[in-house]
């Protein structure tokens, strides 16, 4: 953050350099070498750099040192000064411009960022950064930058039958997977307070996503389907109990840096998939002890390939980084640090930007002391 500062300071003076090098070059270089076309950088650099106004006096300036160098080699005439002085002018007019248009495409640009930014957070609330024990982080890793928000989803909710929380990934891009995301959840906040067990559910977003289906024409109206990973959390967070259908198995993490990959004992297919018949929805429990986590992921993550085509394997990759933290800092990582270094660990394996969008969900029930500690 410093260099950057520095950097945004200095980089105003690089039109003046570009000026002073101009002299230099016209000084020590032979009398018919005009340095002329170099001194018409100098409004250029200045676009984007310095207001208009800082933009004309750049090209009034290196409008005057041309001038001064031409009468001091007694070289300023028709071609070799009114020419090169008429250029420098038209030069500095056409920055001017320039500067003015790319500040007009930046301010529409932030409107428009502003703008995805208000749908990601109709569309995609940010969870509760703790609901009673249970903390919570979620990150929204995007595949494009003005895309805040795509097919990906997560949702959680504080319900009569203990919290419960979504993370799925929708088929399809752009708007059409926006729209999915939005109706998914919608049926799952109304379901998961009404229904009673997850089985329960499940069928109700089924049919949700059956009626939204048939809304829908084209491939939607008959392919569209979401991978689903449900869960639930007992009052007590004693247990968690899981309901996968075709979503990327989540980890299951302990303080003390083990980590458990919570497969189905029983394959089942997306939400929303008709033909291939009807499917029951089996729900798996497992112990959550204090200090656990459940860091649950799309296949943005699980599908992300390094330059040799390996993809990355956050079982074999988290629980390492988990475990140099906590011999550094003595406790364990908060969830919102777990995200961070999973959604930095990701980018450096596939060493470019996001190859899909990525939904990020840490549900973590602390040690007694991590509790009191924050308290404090």
């Amino acid at each position: 953050m410093r260099e950057l500062a520095v950097w945004s300071r200095t980089r105003r003076w690089i039109p003046a350099a570009v000026i002073v090098l101009a002299v230099l070059v016209d000084l020590l270089t032979p009398a018919p070498v005009s340095s002329a076309p170099l001194l018409a950088v100098a409004p250029v650099a200045a676009v984007s750099l310095l207001r208009p106004a800082g933009i004309v006096a750049v090209g009034l300036a290196a409008m005057l040192a041309h001038a001064g160098l031409a009468y001091a080699a007694g070289s300023f005439g028709w071609q070799a000064g009114v020419a090169n002085q008429v250029t420098l002018m038209a030069v500095t007019v056409l920055a001017v411009g320039l500067d003015r248009s790319l500040r007009s495409q930046h301010a529409s640009a932030s409107r428009a960022r502003y703008a995805a930014e208000v749908a990601q957070r109709a569309v995609l609330p940010r969870p509760p950064s703790r609901l009673g024990e249970l903390r919570i982080a979620a990150r929204y890793v995007p595949a494009e930058d003005m895309a805040l928000i795509g097919g990906d989803l997560f949702v959680v909710q504080d319900t009569p039958f203990g919290v419960r929380a979504m993370v799925g990934d929708v088929r399809g891009k752009g708007l059409s997977a926006v729209a999915a995301v939005s109706v998914d959840i919608g049926a799952f906040r109304h379901a998961a307070d009404h229904s009673p067990d997850l089985p329960d559910l499940v069928e109700v977003m089924e049919e949700a996503l059956l009626r939204e289906g048939r809304r829908r024409e084209g491939p939607d109206e008959t392919e569209g389907f979401t991978t689903a990973l449900i869960v639930q959390f007992s009052d007590d967070l004693e247990q968690v109990q899981l309901v996968n259908r075709g979503h990327p198995a989540p980890l299951l993490l302990h303080a003390d840096g083990r980590a458990r990959v919570l497969e189905p004992a029983e394959e089942a297919p997306p939400l929303g998939i008709t033909s291939l018949g009807s499917w029951a929805s089996p729900v798996e429990t497992y112990a959550f002890p204090p200090g656990a986590m459940l860091l649950c992921f799309t296949d943005g993550v699980t599908e992300a390939r390094d330059r040799a085509g390996a993809f990355y394997d956050p079982a074999d990759r988290v629980p390492g980084m988990l475990r140099d933290y906590l011999r550094q800092t003595g406790h364990p990582a908060e969830p919102s640090t777990v995200l961070d270094f999973l959604a930095r660990d990701v980018s450096r394996h596939s060493a470019s930007a996001p190859q899909d969008d990525q939904a990020l969900l840490a549900l973590h029930r602390p040690l007694p002391h991590q509790d009191l500690l924050t308290h404090r």
